[in-house]
């Protein structure tokens, strides 16, 4: 007799493995407020954190201070100054930044010691190293306020750093630099982890913020943002610190930045291990690339475009023909999957190029990738002079018509195209003149 399976979490694992392996050996700097700290599942963080380090990640933790840092000045009666969104910390001040970070910093600890029995962290076995990596300057005096120990990062011991890592140490940081005379400063969190990220050329940077940060004007999620995207976004609204700090971090080098709600339970798992995620993608250049097809590419095309054949939306095509027609296609690729295919056939003496087998993954139906994907084929046709190009369909003619297209006749195809067509299919014909 068969034992109960879950297919659900089989399907799952499986998908995940590639991230899993792509994401072993890299460094990941992950950010969180001290916020994050007061949730009750803040625990189930940690465990997250865990568990990437047990899958090979190289982690660097940077958390912040602020709501801590409040309670104690609250209770020392310390009136808590800010200028600039910055805090001015004074003698009385300091004091409480060095208590919050201390406590902080040992509760950290004290959750990535857990080990007992029939405990996410059994026989995790983490090791942390916190310590002296960031050398902090003062603010010192800006338009005749003095910011007293309010400092900013003047240098990350990013060797002492890769030491901890490479003994498979997570390294936590806290919102605290030293000097080289023995002063402490208290430090932007957000601006120690884009610093740490930058440092150290992480492969990403990942900021937990407290509820959603990048919303379109109706207030949808945005999956994926380009710097000069945050950029248009902070014209608006220049208040989105996590913006700042993952353009900062952008415009450095860090090619992927991630901004997750943190009260997404398990969103740093998600994001990280499924491949469209639950937060937001800052990048240089947009996620999905579109380029030619390569014979590389065949497996992804035949996987794509395999239900439509059975469906009979495509005709079917062999894997000897797609190798013999590959330079004529184009596709969309994710994070190394293919999920949008396009072909073009040009007739160069008729000034016509025939769009086939143009296909998107259902997961990313009503997106904009067929859309996208059209563009660049109309602008590859344009480059081969092509004033025209024309589409054989069968059941999707009202998309091509919301895509400029309009129907015509058979007749008025190629003539060596016309000798092909299938009767049997009935496909009806669109053109689209082209600008």
């Amino acid at each position: 007799m068969m034992e109960n399976t879950d297919p659900q979490f089989v399907e799952w694992f499986r998908s995940a493995s590639p991230y899993i392996h792509s994401h072993r050996g890299s460094t990941v700097v992950v950010y969180f407020g001290g916020e994050a700290l007061a949730s009750e599942a803040f625990p189930n963080l940690i465990h997250d954190l865990a568990l990437l380090s047990s899958l090979g990640m190289r982690l660097v933790v940077v958390h912040g201070a602020r709501p801590q840092i409040e309670d104690r000045l609250e209770v020392r009666k310390v009136t808590a100054r800010y200028e600039r969104g910055l805090r001015i910390t004074d003698p009385d001040a300091l004091i409480c930044v060095k208590e919050a970070a201390g406590a902080i910093r040992v509760e950290i600890e004290a959750l990535f010691s857990t080990g007992i029995v029939n405990s996410p962290m059994a026989g995790a076995h983490i090791q942390v190293a916190s310590g002296n990596f960031v050398t902090a300057k003062p603010l010192g005096v800006r338009d005749g306020i003095d910011f007293y120990h309010t400092g900013e990062v003047r240098r990350i011991d990013t060797e002492a750093i890769t030491r901890r890592l490479d003994s498979g140490e997570i390294v936590l940081i806290s919102p605290v630099g030293y000097s080289p005379t023995g002063e402490v400063f208290n430090l932007s969190s957000l601006d120690v982890a884009s610093s740490v990220a930058v440092a150290l050329e992480a492969d990403k940077l990942v900021l937990l913020t407290e509820g959603e940060k990048c919303t379109d004007s109706e207030g949808h999620l945005m999956r994926q943002m380009t710097q000069t995207d945050v950029e248009n976004s902070l014209e608006n609204d220049d208040s989105v610190s996590e913006l700042l700090c993952a353009l900062t971090a952008s415009r450095h080098g860090i090619a992927r930045v991630h901004l997750i709600d943190r009260s997404i339970s398990g969103g740093l798992l998600l994001e990280l291990f499924t491949r469209d995620g639950v937060g937001t993608l800052i990048s240089a250049v947009p996620f999905d690339e579109i380029h030619k097809a390569t014979v590389n590419d065949i497996g992804g095309i035949l996987g794509l475009i395999s239900p439509l054949e059975e469906a009979g939306v495509l005709v079917k095509r062999s894997r000897e023909k797609l190798e013999i027609e590959i330079d004529h296609f184009t596709v969309m690729e994710r994070d190394h999957a293919i999920i949008a295919c396009g072909a073009l056939y040009p007739f160069i003496k008729d000034n016509l190029a025939e769009l086939a087998c143009l296909a998107v993954d259902s997961e990313y139906l009503n997106a904009g990738r067929g859309e996208l994907l059209l563009n660049e084929l109309e602008k590859e046709a344009r480059q081969l002079g092509i004033e025209k190009l024309f589409v054989l369909t069968t059941q999707t003619a009202h998309w091509f018509l919301e895509q400029g297209f309009s129907e015509g006749d058979i007749s008025d195809l190629p003539i060596e195209r016309q000798s092909l067509y299938n009767f049997q299919r009935n496909s009806k014909v669109f053109f689209k003149t082209l600008d």
